[in-house]
């Protein structure tokens, strides 16, 4: 019987497990690793882990493209025929190398004490799982009602009103006090420990109360609006019904309203200030051309600026128009952005990502519901479409989503038919997909327009949740605590995507402290290893295979920062094509427009002309006229000069002939 016991009085069977539950080693055929270790040492825990569980690879490698597991593979086979038991050590010495208090925040995961077996090189430890109960096994029910989810787990207790001891599970916290109606499309904002609703739908009538949940007691109060000082009117003291909307907190004591459908819409966009001070309501004075109104966009804090997306307007139309509200200046700007940018839809969610880049997923029209991933790089303010990794959500609209430093959670939301029950997160890094956990039946979780708001509980990140509507209105609370394996996704589970080119500037700074601690990881794997042997012929091998190991992520490594660098070349010289062809169309349109300028100038003489040449003709077709009148008065002329000559000629010649035939003489009266 082989059985070795670590300082702590567990032995290293249990105490393995325990360790490999901490890390994130579940006994899945792609067990996950939380990120805050190495790529080297989490493939080593990987190679330590499976050998210890199931024995020496006898699996062919891969073939796959994926070098990820190429990597694994090669962890794991090159432990050759090393004992569970030496594995199990090794396992849990690097952990307590890399992570020394690892033990003291893991008792969550300590398994119960698992009987005595014998251990050689070809044991697998799922039996002991299984028949042991090495690992806590936790059962989320359903209430009756099919409402409330309540959770059932030895090893979580339940300490004081509302604490949440279960990770990556939604449970419903005891609260108090008189709960708001129940609605759908409401605004949801967090400061201070104080989760803000206001306004939404119920029954088809716009709400307009500010609800207040306190979250360190749970306790539900309604904010008592006052009138407004009169310096900062225009203002009102109660805001108007409305739905749709986006409330975010502005500073600590202030939050805004944007937009919204409301029961008389006004031409442009509202924002409402509310001040946690003075408990009242007023109209905030914007600048430059504010959007048109509208319900159902996305708003999200960039700094000191909101960037306001989508929507529907009051004559639902849907929108796909940017625009943005700089907080400092109160400023509207709208944005001529390149690329293709989502199609118009409303009830969509959008997040930020390094302070840089937009994330807008999903939302619907009036026909469909879509799943498509945008991203817009807010300094280029270039739309680009990244292919999603892992399970691509469902298409679904009225979701909602919170970010967790790189993690977008994601839940609720339906595609006009049933409600989405799972709820998803998004390594913003990678663009790698995840299920968190996934509800049943028809409860809030699985509504369209809920709220979900991160805050904290006893020092730890939690999402809350609230409303929605599926099929009936919802007023329920419901908190979900994100493990850090949820919230940071392994290295090892998520190859970089080659369509991630829109957040590479988020990930080099991950791969910059990674190369400046590689010496560093490479010289304590080598030193554990030769820590935890006995015989020098396992050191020898095991030392050959940590530099096999090492030489080959190194090549790895190179492989992808060479292609990362020519892809990078490419990008830029297609850049330098683009603007090249954008100036030489600028200039090809200038001149377009001066010889349009040009062409409008010779038409316009040429009409001149045209009337020149009608009139010159008209003046010809008056001579020609004239011509033939005055010809033929010249004939006239000349045929009645003829006419009196041959008068003239006729009378002097009968005259003498008279004389001649003795006629007489004209009489002297007559001469």
């Amino acid at each position: 019987m082989v059985m070795a016991r670590a300082s702590s009085g567990l032995a290293y069977p249990e105490r393995f497990f325990a360790a490999a539950a901490y890390a994130g080693f579940d006994g899945s055929p792609n067990p996950s690793v939380t990120s805050k270790f190495s790529n080297d040492v989490a493939l080593l825990l990987y190679g330590l882990y499976q050998q210890a569980t199931v024995g020496p690879c006898k699996i062919p490698k891969p073939r796959s493209w994926n070098p990820v597991e190429q990597n694994k593979w090669t962890s794991w086979n090159g432990l050759d025929n090393m004992a569970s038991t030496e594995a199990m050590r090794l396992f849990v010495k690097i952990l307590e190398e890399e992570d020394p208090g690892w033990y003291s925040r893991a008792s969550n995961f300590v398994p119960e004490p698992v009987q005595d077996i014998e251990m050689n090189s070809n044991t697998k430890i799922d039996s002991v799982v299984e028949n042991g109960n090495a690992l806590p096994e936790t059962k989320i029910i359903p209430a009756e009602n099919g409402n409330v989810l309540e959770a059932q787990d030895k090893d979580v207790v339940m300490v004081g009103l509302g604490s949440v001891g279960l990770y990556d599970q939604w449970v419903a916290p005891p609260v108090s006090g008189p709960r708001p109606k129940a609605r759908y499309e409401h605004g949801a904002a967090v400061i201070d420990d104080r989760m803000y609703i206001y306004g939404g739908n119920h029954n088809g009538r716009y709400l307009n109360d500010l609800q207040v949940l306190d979250l360190k007691n749970w306790t539900w109060s309604r904010a008592e609006v006052k009138a407004a000082p009169v310096a900062l009117e225009p203002s009102s003291a109660v805001a108007s019904p409305c739905a749709g909307h986006s409330l975010i907190p502005w500073g600590k004591d202030k939050l805004l309203s944007i937009a919204g459908h409301t029961k008389d819409p006004s031409e442009s966009m509202q924002v409402k200030v509310f001040d946690l001070q003075t408990y009242s309501w007023s109209a905030l004075k914007t600048y430059g051309k504010p959007p048109v109104s509208r319900g159902g966009q996305s708003a999200t804090l960039v700094g000191t600026s909101v960037v306001i997306f989508g929507g529907q307007d009051a004559k639902r139309s849907l929108l796909n128009d940017l625009h943005i509200l700089d907080l400092e200046t109160l400023t509207w700007d709208e944005i001529d952005t390149l690329g293709v940018p989502p199609s118009p839809r409303s009830d969509h969610a959008a997040a930020v990502h390094a302070e840089r880049y937009l994330l807008i997923f999903g939302g619907g029209s009036h026909a469909t519901c879509f799943n498509d991933l945008h991203v817009l790089d807010l300094q280029t303010m270039e739309w680009s479409r990244p292919t999603q990794q892992g399970p691509v959500p469902s298409p679904r609209a009225g979701h909602a989503g919170a970010t967790v430093g790189e993690s977008w959670f994601i839940a609720g939301g339906g595609d006009n038919k049933s409600g989405a029950s799972e709820t998803v997160v998004l390594n913003m890094s990678t663009l790698a997909w995840s299920v968190v956990t996934t509800v049943e039946g028809r409860v809030p979780l699985a509504s369209e327009g809920l709220s979900l708001v991160l805050s904290s509980y006893s020092g730890e990140d939690i999402l809350v949740s609230f409303g929605g509507y599926n099929g009936r209105y919802s007023n329920e609370v419901n908190v979900l605590k994100p493990s850090h394996k949820s919230s940071l996704q392994s290295k090892l589970d998520t190859p970089v995507p080659d369509s991630v080119s829109a957040v590479n500037n988020a990930t080099n700074a991950t791969r910059d402290v990674e190369s400046d601690n590689e010496a560093g990881q490479e010289g304590k794997i080598r030193e554990i290893v030769m820590d935890n042997v006995d015989s020098e012929p396992k050191v020898k091998n095991i030392k050959q295979t940590s530099e096999q190991m090492l030489a080959a992520l190194k090549a790895e490594k190179a492989d992808l920062e060479s292609s990362l660098s020519k892809e990078k070349l490419q990008t830029i010289q297609l850049k330098h094509q683009v603007e090249e062809a954008e100036s030489r169309n600028t200039d090809l349109y200038k001149e377009l427009q001066s010889v349009r300028g040009q062409l409008a100038s010779e038409q316009s003489r040429c009409f001149k002309l045209e009337v020149d040449v009608a009139e010159l003709r008209q003046k010809l077709q008056n001579m020609e006229t004239l011509q033939k009148e005055l010809e033929l008065l010249q004939r006239q002329k000349a045929a009645s000069e003829q006419a009196a000559l041959s008068a003239k000629q006729r009378q002097g010649s009968g005259g003498v002939w008279g004389w001649l035939a003795g006629s007489p003489g004209p009489k002297a009266d007559d001469a």
